[in-house]
Protein backbone atom coordinates (compact mmCIF):
# COMPACT_ATOMS: atom_id res chain seq x y z
CA UNK A 1 0.00 0.00 0.00
CA UNK A 2 1.35 3.41 -0.96
CA UNK A 3 1.96 5.92 1.85
CA UNK A 4 -0.74 8.59 1.97
CA UNK A 5 0.52 12.19 1.80
CA UNK A 6 -1.44 15.38 2.48
CA UNK A 7 -0.25 18.95 1.94
CA UNK A 8 -2.04 21.48 4.16
CA UNK A 9 -1.47 24.92 2.66
CA UNK A 10 -0.93 23.69 -0.86
CA UNK A 11 -1.48 27.06 -2.57
CA UNK A 12 1.64 28.81 -1.25
CA UNK A 13 5.01 28.76 -3.04
CA UNK A 14 6.39 25.97 -0.84
CA UNK A 15 3.21 23.90 -1.07
CA UNK A 16 3.00 24.25 -4.84
CA UNK A 17 6.61 23.14 -5.28
CA UNK A 18 6.06 20.17 -2.95
CA UNK A 19 3.09 19.15 -5.08
CA UNK A 20 5.33 19.29 -8.16
CA UNK A 21 7.77 16.89 -6.51
CA UNK A 22 4.96 14.58 -5.41
CA UNK A 23 3.28 14.59 -8.83
CA UNK A 24 6.45 13.19 -10.39
CA UNK A 25 6.39 10.11 -8.15
CA UNK A 26 4.36 6.92 -8.42
CA UNK A 27 5.24 5.48 -5.01
CA UNK A 28 2.93 7.80 -3.06
CA UNK A 29 -0.80 8.49 -2.79
CA UNK A 30 -1.50 12.21 -2.52
CA UNK A 31 -4.69 13.16 -0.68
CA UNK A 32 -6.44 16.21 -2.11
CA UNK A 33 -8.83 18.63 -0.46
CA UNK A 34 -11.63 20.15 -2.51
CA UNK A 35 -11.06 23.81 -3.29
CA UNK A 36 -14.24 24.87 -1.50
CA UNK A 37 -13.24 23.00 1.66
CA UNK A 38 -9.73 24.35 2.21
CA UNK A 39 -10.95 26.34 5.22
CA UNK A 40 -13.31 23.62 6.43
CA UNK A 41 -11.83 22.60 9.79
CA UNK A 42 -13.53 19.20 9.92
CA UNK A 43 -12.39 18.26 6.41
CA UNK A 44 -8.86 19.40 7.09
CA UNK A 45 -8.84 17.38 10.31
CA UNK A 46 -10.09 14.30 8.47
CA UNK A 47 -7.32 14.50 5.89
CA UNK A 48 -4.64 15.36 8.45
CA UNK A 49 -5.47 12.20 10.36
CA UNK A 50 -5.96 10.03 7.26
CA UNK A 51 -2.43 10.73 6.02
CA UNK A 52 0.73 8.83 6.86
CA UNK A 53 2.75 12.01 6.37
CA UNK A 54 1.47 15.59 6.37
CA UNK A 55 3.27 18.65 5.00
CA UNK A 56 2.28 21.89 6.71
CA UNK A 57 2.92 24.91 4.48
CA UNK A 58 1.19 27.47 6.67
CA UNK A 59 1.93 30.56 8.78
CA UNK A 60 3.18 29.78 12.29
CA UNK A 61 -0.15 30.15 14.09
CA UNK A 62 -1.96 28.03 11.51
CA UNK A 63 0.73 25.35 11.75
CA UNK A 64 0.29 25.14 15.50
CA UNK A 65 -3.46 24.88 14.99
CA UNK A 66 -3.01 22.09 12.44
CA UNK A 67 -0.69 20.12 14.71
CA UNK A 68 -3.32 20.31 17.45
CA UNK A 69 -5.86 18.75 15.06
CA UNK A 70 -3.77 15.61 14.59
CA UNK A 71 -4.79 12.85 16.99
CA UNK A 72 -3.70 9.87 14.90
CA UNK A 73 -0.48 8.63 16.57
CA UNK A 74 0.74 7.22 13.25
CA UNK A 75 0.54 10.52 11.35
CA UNK A 76 3.94 12.12 10.83
CA UNK A 77 4.24 15.87 10.31
CA UNK A 78 6.76 17.86 8.29
CA UNK A 79 6.27 21.55 9.08
CA UNK A 80 7.68 24.28 6.83
CA UNK A 81 6.93 27.23 9.16
CA UNK A 82 9.20 28.68 11.84
CA UNK A 83 6.89 27.48 14.62
CA UNK A 84 8.85 24.41 15.76
CA UNK A 85 12.41 24.82 14.48
CA UNK A 86 13.94 25.31 17.91
CA UNK A 87 11.56 22.96 19.73
CA UNK A 88 13.65 20.05 21.09
CA UNK A 89 10.68 17.72 20.63
CA UNK A 90 10.93 18.23 16.88
CA UNK A 91 13.70 16.98 14.59
CA UNK A 92 15.50 19.73 12.68
CA UNK A 93 15.33 18.79 9.03
CA UNK A 94 18.96 19.21 8.00
CA UNK A 95 20.31 15.63 7.99
CA UNK A 96 23.75 16.56 6.66
CA UNK A 97 24.74 18.15 9.98
CA UNK A 98 25.50 14.84 11.69
CA UNK A 99 24.56 11.19 11.93
CA UNK A 100 22.53 12.08 15.03
CA UNK A 101 20.52 14.70 13.13
CA UNK A 102 19.80 12.24 10.34
CA UNK A 103 18.75 9.50 12.75
CA UNK A 104 16.48 11.83 14.71
CA UNK A 105 14.64 12.68 11.49
CA UNK A 106 14.25 8.99 10.64
CA UNK A 107 12.88 8.21 14.10
CA UNK A 108 10.67 11.26 14.51
CA UNK A 109 6.96 11.89 13.98
CA UNK A 110 7.59 15.64 13.96
CA UNK A 111 10.11 17.33 11.64
CA UNK A 112 10.70 21.07 11.20
CA UNK A 113 12.02 22.12 7.78
CA UNK A 114 14.83 24.70 8.16
CA UNK A 115 14.58 28.22 6.81
CA UNK A 116 16.44 28.99 3.59
CA UNK A 117 18.83 31.60 5.06
CA UNK A 118 19.30 29.44 8.14
CA UNK A 119 20.18 26.36 6.08
CA UNK A 120 22.97 28.19 4.27
CA UNK A 121 24.35 29.79 7.44
CA UNK A 122 24.21 26.64 9.57
CA UNK A 123 25.83 24.45 6.90
CA UNK A 124 28.81 26.81 6.99
CA UNK A 125 29.05 27.38 10.73
CA UNK A 126 27.97 24.18 12.50
CA UNK A 127 31.02 22.08 11.52
CA UNK A 128 33.40 24.85 12.58
CA UNK A 129 31.74 25.22 15.99
CA UNK A 130 31.90 21.46 16.45
CA UNK A 131 35.57 21.39 15.47
CA UNK A 132 36.47 24.23 17.84
CA UNK A 133 37.38 26.84 15.22
CA UNK A 134 34.46 29.06 16.22
CA UNK A 135 33.74 29.46 19.92
CA UNK A 136 30.10 29.60 20.97
CA UNK A 137 30.45 33.24 22.04
CA UNK A 138 32.19 34.38 18.83
CA UNK A 139 30.38 37.32 17.17
CA UNK A 140 29.47 36.47 13.58
CA UNK A 141 28.15 38.59 10.73
CA UNK A 142 26.41 37.32 7.61
CA UNK A 143 24.62 38.71 4.57
CA UNK A 144 22.13 36.82 2.41
CA UNK A 145 21.30 37.59 -1.22
CA UNK A 146 18.04 35.93 -2.21
CA UNK A 147 15.52 35.72 -5.01
CA UNK A 148 12.12 37.32 -4.58
CA UNK A 149 10.20 34.02 -4.58
CA UNK A 150 11.05 33.65 -0.89
CA UNK A 151 8.68 36.54 -0.21
CA UNK A 152 5.64 34.54 -1.31
CA UNK A 153 2.89 35.16 -3.83
CA UNK A 154 2.44 38.87 -3.12
CA UNK A 155 6.12 39.65 -3.66
CA UNK A 156 6.30 37.43 -6.73
CA UNK A 157 3.33 39.27 -8.24
CA UNK A 158 4.95 42.61 -7.48
CA UNK A 159 8.23 41.69 -9.18
CA UNK A 160 6.54 40.04 -12.16
CA UNK A 161 3.87 42.67 -12.84
CA UNK A 162 4.57 43.57 -16.47
CA UNK A 163 1.60 45.94 -16.58
CA UNK A 164 2.94 48.14 -13.79
CA UNK A 165 6.71 47.62 -13.66
CA UNK A 166 8.51 49.18 -10.71
CA UNK A 167 12.04 50.29 -11.58
CA UNK A 168 13.01 50.36 -7.89
CA UNK A 169 12.64 46.57 -7.74
CA UNK A 170 15.56 46.10 -10.12
CA UNK A 171 18.04 47.17 -7.45
CA UNK A 172 18.91 44.90 -4.50
CA UNK A 173 16.81 45.75 -1.43
CA UNK A 174 17.87 45.21 2.18
CA UNK A 175 15.15 44.25 4.63
CA UNK A 176 14.63 43.05 8.23
CA UNK A 177 16.65 46.07 9.30
CA UNK A 178 15.47 45.86 12.91
CA UNK A 179 17.71 42.76 13.07
CA UNK A 180 14.93 40.47 14.18
CA UNK A 181 14.59 38.18 11.17
CA UNK A 182 12.49 35.09 11.91
CA UNK A 183 15.35 32.71 11.00
CA UNK A 184 17.69 34.08 13.68
CA UNK A 185 16.55 31.81 16.54
CA UNK A 186 17.36 28.64 14.60
CA UNK A 187 20.58 30.12 13.19
CA UNK A 188 21.77 30.65 16.75
CA UNK A 189 20.40 27.50 18.37
CA UNK A 190 21.22 24.90 15.72
CA UNK A 191 24.68 26.30 14.98
CA UNK A 192 25.45 26.17 18.71
CA UNK A 193 26.05 29.88 19.25
CA UNK A 194 25.59 31.93 22.41
CA UNK A 195 24.44 34.98 20.42
CA UNK A 196 22.55 35.34 17.14
CA UNK A 197 24.63 36.49 14.17
CA UNK A 198 24.35 40.04 12.92
CA UNK A 199 22.30 39.19 9.85
CA UNK A 200 21.21 41.29 6.88
CA UNK A 201 19.09 39.72 4.10
CA UNK A 202 18.92 41.37 0.66
CA UNK A 203 16.26 40.55 -1.94
CA UNK A 204 17.35 40.65 -5.60
CA UNK A 205 15.50 40.86 -8.90
CA UNK A 206 15.82 37.14 -9.66
CA UNK A 207 13.03 34.64 -9.07
CA UNK A 208 15.04 32.18 -7.00
CA UNK A 209 18.55 31.45 -5.80
CA UNK A 210 20.27 32.34 -2.56
CA UNK A 211 23.76 32.82 -1.17
CA UNK A 212 24.67 33.52 2.44
CA UNK A 213 28.07 35.12 3.06
CA UNK A 214 29.36 34.39 6.57
CA UNK A 215 32.39 36.43 7.56
CA UNK A 216 34.97 34.84 9.84
CA UNK A 217 36.64 37.29 12.29
CA UNK A 218 40.04 35.59 12.20
CA UNK A 219 41.54 37.36 15.28
CA UNK A 220 38.55 36.12 17.32
CA UNK A 221 38.56 32.49 16.20
CA UNK A 222 39.33 29.89 18.85
CA UNK A 223 41.87 28.24 16.53
CA UNK A 224 44.22 29.87 14.05
CA UNK A 225 42.87 29.22 10.57
CA UNK A 226 43.63 29.79 6.90
CA UNK A 227 41.22 29.29 4.00
CA UNK A 228 42.69 25.90 3.10
CA UNK A 229 42.23 24.61 6.65
CA UNK A 230 38.64 25.81 6.88
CA UNK A 231 37.84 24.30 3.48
CA UNK A 232 39.39 21.00 4.52
CA UNK A 233 37.33 20.86 7.73
CA UNK A 234 34.11 21.54 5.82
CA UNK A 235 35.00 19.03 3.11
CA UNK A 236 35.72 16.34 5.71
CA UNK A 237 32.47 17.05 7.52
CA UNK A 238 30.34 16.74 4.39
CA UNK A 239 32.30 13.94 2.72
CA UNK A 240 29.90 11.53 1.08
CA UNK A 241 26.91 13.86 1.26
CA UNK A 242 25.05 13.93 -2.05
CA UNK A 243 23.45 17.32 -1.55
CA UNK A 244 26.33 19.32 -0.05
CA UNK A 245 29.35 20.16 -2.18
CA UNK A 246 32.42 21.90 -0.73
CA UNK A 247 34.41 23.54 -3.51
CA UNK A 248 38.22 23.92 -3.58
CA UNK A 249 39.66 27.17 -2.23
CA UNK A 250 41.06 28.04 -5.64
CA UNK A 251 37.67 27.72 -7.29
CA UNK A 252 37.79 30.41 -9.99
CA UNK A 253 36.45 27.91 -12.51
CA UNK A 254 33.17 27.89 -10.55
CA UNK A 255 32.81 31.66 -10.86
CA UNK A 256 31.43 33.63 -13.79
CA UNK A 257 34.44 35.67 -14.93
CA UNK A 258 35.20 36.31 -11.28
CA UNK A 259 31.59 36.98 -10.29
CA UNK A 260 29.54 34.80 -7.95
CA UNK A 261 26.25 33.46 -9.33
CA UNK A 262 23.59 32.98 -6.65
CA UNK A 263 21.36 31.06 -9.09
CA UNK A 264 23.74 28.20 -10.00
CA UNK A 265 21.98 25.68 -7.71
CA UNK A 266 18.49 26.50 -8.95
CA UNK A 267 16.34 23.50 -9.77
CA UNK A 268 18.36 21.24 -7.47
CA UNK A 269 18.44 20.19 -3.84
CA UNK A 270 22.16 20.95 -3.66
CA UNK A 271 24.07 23.40 -1.50
CA UNK A 272 27.50 24.62 -2.64
CA UNK A 273 30.00 25.88 -0.07
CA UNK A 274 32.94 28.12 -0.99
CA UNK A 275 35.74 29.52 1.16
CA UNK A 276 37.22 32.82 -0.01
CA UNK A 277 39.98 34.92 1.52
CA UNK A 278 43.53 34.89 2.82
CA UNK A 279 45.34 34.76 6.15
CA UNK A 280 43.87 38.09 7.31
CA UNK A 281 40.30 37.96 5.99
CA UNK A 282 37.95 35.12 5.17
CA UNK A 283 34.32 34.44 4.25
CA UNK A 284 32.27 31.32 3.59
CA UNK A 285 29.66 31.49 0.84
CA UNK A 286 26.85 28.94 0.83
CA UNK A 287 24.66 28.81 -2.24
CA UNK A 288 21.34 27.00 -2.74
CA UNK A 289 17.92 27.25 -4.35
CA UNK A 290 15.73 28.98 -1.79
CA UNK A 291 12.76 26.93 -3.04
CA UNK A 292 14.81 23.71 -3.24
CA UNK A 293 17.27 22.88 -0.47
CA UNK A 294 15.97 26.03 1.21
CA UNK A 295 12.36 24.83 1.40
CA UNK A 296 10.47 22.23 -0.65
CA UNK A 297 13.44 20.09 -1.63
CA UNK A 298 14.51 19.83 2.00
CA UNK A 299 10.94 18.84 2.91
CA UNK A 300 10.96 16.02 0.33
CA UNK A 301 14.37 14.87 1.59
CA UNK A 302 12.88 14.62 5.09
CA UNK A 303 9.86 12.75 3.69
CA UNK A 304 12.21 10.16 2.16
CA UNK A 305 13.94 9.66 5.50
CA UNK A 306 10.62 9.24 7.31
CA UNK A 307 9.47 6.68 4.74
CA UNK A 308 12.74 4.75 4.82
CA UNK A 309 13.38 5.14 1.08
CA UNK A 310 16.54 6.43 -0.59
CA UNK A 311 17.09 9.96 0.69
CA UNK A 312 17.56 11.35 -2.81
CA UNK A 313 14.35 9.91 -4.30
CA UNK A 314 12.72 12.50 -6.55
CA UNK A 315 15.53 15.03 -5.98
CA UNK A 316 18.45 16.18 -8.09
CA UNK A 317 21.88 17.25 -6.97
Amino acid sequence: MKPKIFVDGQEGTTGLRIHEYLAARNDLEVLKIDADKRKDLSERKRLLNAADVVFLCLPDAASREAVALVDNPRTKIIDASTAFRTDPAWAYGLPELSAAHRQKIRDSHRVAVPGCHATAFILAVYPLVQAGFIAADCPLTCVSLTGYSGGGKKMIAEYEDVQNPNARLQAPRHYALKFGHKHLPEMQAIAGLKYPPLFTPVVCAVHSGLAVETFLPLPLLAKKAAPAGIQQRLAEHYAGEKFVRVLPVESESYLDNGFFDITACNGTNRADIFVFGHDQQMAIFTRLDNLGKGASGAAIQCLNLLLGVDESTGLSA
